[in-house]
């Protein structure tokens, strides 16, 4: 019941990897590996070693997909906020380039905000996705 009411409150929760790649494993390339994943009610979004893979269930119906990836090597900034009282839930935002190419004059850049409840240990999310955006600073940069 908790992690429904969580979904309904916009908030992703964890789900094994076995229930991942039963569900989503025809949007994995080969040789893709599932590293974790989280779901809302319909939609979710799954790391593996190459990408974030971010897919959206729209209409009433949710048979319309929309599928997006955001490669790993262009995360270049991560930031967190943990929850705190009443309310306030935490929140994981990626900054990502979306150029094609990261050594440019013209870079263009996004960034997408997870939420999940404010009972959710956000701090190993962080730090996994921190690190990946560290080392991409340091190539990006060189």
């Amino acid at each position: 019941m908790g992690n429904f009411l969580g979904g309904l409150l916009g908030n992703y929760s964890e789900v094994t990897i076995p229930e991942l790649k039963s569900q989503y494993g025809a949007y994995l390339m080969p040789q893709e590996e599932i590293q974790m994943g989280f779901k809302l009610i319909r939609d979710a979004f799954i790391i593996t070693d190459d990408r974030l893979i971010l897919i959206d269930h729209q209409g009433a119906t949710g048979k319309k997909t929309r599928v997006a990836s955001i490669h790993l090597s262009s995360i270049y900034e991560v930031t967190m906020e943990t929850g705190g009282t009443g309310f306030d839930d935490c929140e994981v935002t990626l900054h990502y380039i979306t150029s094609p190419y990261h050594k440019s004059n013209n870079l263009q850049i996004a960034f997408y905000k997870f939420e999940f409840g404010k009972k959710f240990n956000v701090q190993p999310l962080y730090t996994a996705l921190l690190s990946i955006a560290h080392d991409n600073y340091k190539r990006i940069n060189s």
